[in-house]
């Protein structure tokens, strides 16, 4: 075979197996487990122990008494629910606002450092075994502190993420759609990896641990969930999905907005794979490793390389004549971009085609990783994150 056709299959193989096969495998691994193994169900009767829910909140004072009530709301005992509000730096109305509810503790200090900063500043005020994380901006289903802490049941079990839902209306802009749908893939891979082994990252949006492990991280670290989650693993602990805790919040107002994310989050994962190098040891950590690399690292680093790469060994072949496989494959490829350009022209114009947004996110989502990359090379990507523009909702 020739280096154009090694290339292009390599490519194509690489695509195939991080957004479509990985999650197949998986999903076959799963159901194997369940045939060889006896999975073990949760203890019967309800389990209430103190936990401490921890809120980062900056510049939020349109959102954050719509956050607290929907805190008070939660299915669990106040006795046993302590609730922190971080709000540092903020310099709206948004301490004074949190100040005006007895039932929550206020941390605030006019230095503005980062969420990073802001979460390591609450644990010394957790006094409880459990604490669990979730941003300013989204809204909590109210048994999903029950959810998660029934997980802690089981001793090996260091930390729970939860579930994040995009609340998009029919009405929902690319941004919406695309968003929406990534993470109805990722809920899937999220429960298959937790069934098989564990969850590879979880989301801060509503992410939990026993406070024993929280690790005081680096302040410059951008995408922090990521890193703690991963830094239990390493410990020894799995990190469990529970998907009937979680926390909804409104797309980007546009896909200017989401861009700001994606790419912020793409320098962070550059950044992550650094701080967490030693799992690529697959000797050291045969499940998580495999479970990293497939999952997340080849998403961030060789999946965007190797679009362009299967589109021009494609065309070479194709110029070559070598066979009406390659012909129907470029075909497809030249199908796939016309659809997301034209998905960009439409978003661009508010026309809302569905059927479009979703290769144009895809597209849009690998583009990101290269602007992130060169974020975190130049080491331009602050942790002073620039909060992203959400659609209002319904």
């Amino acid at each position: 075979m020739s280096f154009t056709g090694s290339l292009f299959w390599l490519s194509l193989f690489f695509l195939l197996y991080s957004y479509v096969l990985y999650g197949i495998l998986v999903y076959v691994l799963v159901k194997l487990k369940r045939v060889l193994g006896r999975k073990k169900g949760m203890p019967a009767g309800d389990w209430e122990p103190e936990v401490t829910l921890v809120v980062s909140a900056f510049n939020e004072e349109d959102f954050i008494a719509t956050k607290i009530a929907n805190t008070m709301r939660l299915d669990y005992p106040l006795s046993k629910l302590k609730v922190i509000f971080v709000t540092d730096g903020s310099t709206d109305d948004t301490p004074g606002i949190v100040s005006r509810y007895p039932a929550v503790q206020l941390l605030h200090q006019p230095e503005r450092r980062g969420k990073v900063a802001a979460m390591n500043r609450s644990i010394p005020f957790v006094t409880t075994p459990y604490v669990i994380f979730s941003d300013a901006n989204t809204l909590l289903n109210e048994d999903c502190i029950r959810k998660i802490v029934q997980h802690y049941r089981e001793a090996s079990v260091g930390g729970v993420a939860g579930e994040k839902k995009i609340i998009a209306g029919s009405d929902a802009q690319a941004a919406g759609v695309g968003e929406g749908l990534y993470w109805k893939y990722e809920s899937f891979l999220k429960r298959m990896d937790s069934e098989f082994y564990s969850v590879v990252g979880a989301a801060g949006e509503l992410f939990s641990l026993r406070t024993e492990l929280y690790e005081h991280t680096a302040e410059d670290v951008v995408i922090e969930d990521f890193v703690q989650s991963l830094n239990i693993c390493r410990k020894g602990y799995v990190v469990r999905y529970e998907p009937g805790a979680f926390a909804m919040e409104t797309p980007s107002l546009s896909m200017a907005e989401e861009q700001k994310r994606k790419i912020r989050i793409s320098a962070g994962a550059f950044q992550a794979m650094v701080l967490l190098k030693d799992l690529f040891n697959v000797f050291k950590y045969p499940v998580l490793s495999f479970q990293f690399i497939s999952h997340r690292i080849l998403r961030w680093t060789v999946c965007p390389l190797c679009l362009p790469l299967l589109f021009i060994a494609n065309a070479i072949l194709v110029w070559r004549g070598s066979g009406i496989f390659y012909e129907v494959v470029f075909s497809l490829q030249v199908l796939f971009y016309v659809l997301a350009f034209a998905g960009w022209i439409m978003a661009s114009r508010n026309i809302r085609i569905k059927a479009l947004y979703v290769p144009y996110y895809f597209l849009f989502m690998n583009i990101s990783v290269y602007f992130g990359f060169r974020r975190f090379i130049m080491k331009r990507q602050s942790v002073l994150w620039e909060r992203a523009a959400r659609q209002q909702a319904a």
